[in-house]
């Protein structure tokens, strides 16, 4: 039963759970975790994205490992689910899930 009511308010939970993570690891004093959009950008300089760089990347790496119990690999498939928070969210899911 894949997509039922449950499902997406887990992964609603996770999504908004990442949001504080992010804020609150990163110190983005001032920041609203709600005002990040699942699918904005967050690093780089794209429009309506956070502008994280290198080292916000790592600080958050170790942060999901350690609150979420999740591993993030490195290189080109850690730039895969840093895309966005949507992105991580189905990482973790999957991590979890499978």
């Amino acid at each position: 039963m894949d997509g039922n009511a449950g499902d997406v308010g887990a992964v609603g939970r996770l999504r908004s759970e990442i949001k504080s993570l992010i804020v609150s690891e990163l110190n983005l004093k001032g920041r609203d975790p709600e005002t990040i959009e699942d699918d904005a950008a967050l690093f780089g300089p794209a429009a309506g994205g956070l502008g994280l760089d290198s080292l916000d990347a790592l600080q958050l790496a170790m942060a999901i490992e350690e609150k979420l119990g999740v591993p993030i690999p490195e290189g080109d498939e850690a730039r895969a689910i840093f895309k966005s928070v949507r992105a991580i969210a189905d990482h973790v899911a999957k991590v979890h899930g499978g």
